[in-house]
């Protein structure tokens, strides 16, 4: 099942600011394996199959270091085809010594976690397949296990890492927020995402379509987190693609019924959840 087509709401692309543009378009290009779409002096469109964006690194003029315990980005997720992408993609980062913050196994999901050079949180997955997921009722079954590197790094089979296939997608998006219970009303009642997981008070994980998530939201930088400086290093927006424009429409009206910031502008609805994160509406 493609959990990231229509008639689904998904996360389309991230927009990053990072301190040094050079350093990071070498850094997505060479360690996580994009192609530069478009480029200009302060910014760079990436793409895993060339035409397609799904990250924008953007040098913004006084940039400020990444902020901690702000809401805001906690990691972007590319979701790759399988298990053998996924393997030669930590071939490719061990073979170079990148740094891993982590590799588990969510029994929905195998997962390397990493960070570009601004500290930016970066998932790389692969999804097994949904009908091996377990679910009580309408709560999806995630654990967090030591991931069976031996055998993930066996299914590359001698493969040379050429950088992302294709057929990558934006799987997910992870956020700092500053109060769940607000948040709950924004993407559930507003957006129309349904919760899929909750972690006691601490966090919770959205979907539509029974995904195993395509946002996760989580207080893990302290209840009440402050939004971090316009041009400081982090998440600017992400986007979402919503299935027709009749969706697009009543979303809005329900971001207007709920009291949300949201404008339009060129077309696109922009709205921010209650912590501040910026979400661009598209069709």
């Amino acid at each position: 099942m493609n959990f990231h087509s229509k008639p689904h709401t998904y996360v389309g692309q991230v927009h990053l600011l990072v301190s040094d543009l050079e350093r990071s378009i070498t850094f997505y290009k060479e360690m996580i394996g994009f192609q530069v779409l478009e480029q200009t002096k302060n910014q760079a469109v990436l793409t895993a199959d060339g035409t397609t964006p799904l990250l924008t690194i953007e040098q913004p003029e006084g940039v400020q270091p990444k902020q901690p315990r702000t809401t805001g980005l906690y990691h972007f997720a590319l979701l790759l085809p399988n298990r053998k992408e996924l393997a030669k993609v930590l071939l490719h980062l061990l073979q170079n010594r990148y740094p891993m913050q982590g590799a588990s196994d969510h029994s929905v999901s195998e997962a390397l976690y990493l960070a570009d050079p601004d500290g930016n949180g970066i998932e790389i997955y692969r999804d097994r397949p949904a009908d091996m997921w377990n679910w009580q009722d309408d709560q999806v079954f995630m654990d967090t296990r030591r991931l069976d590197v031996e055998s993930l790094l066996a299914e590359a089979e001698g493969e040379v890492w050429t950088g992302l296939p294709k057929e990558t997608v934006m799987g997910h998006i992870h956020l700092h927020v500053a109060d769940l219970r607000a948040t709950e009303e924004f993407y559930i009642q507003a957006l129309g995402f349904d919760i899929v997981l909750r972690y006691g008070p601490q966090a919770l994980f959205t979907s539509t379509g029974r995904y195993h998530h395509h946002i996760g939201l989580n207080v893990w930088n302290g209840v009440g987190a402050p939004a971090p400086k316009p041009n400081s290093v982090g998440m600017k927006y992400f986007t979402l693609l919503l299935p027709n424009e009749e969706s697009r429409v009543a979303t809005v009206a329900r971001l207007q019924q709920l009291g949300a910031y949201v404008v339009e502008k060129n077309g696109i609805a922009i709205t921010r959840d209650p912590s501040g994160n910026e979400v661009h509406l598209l069709v």
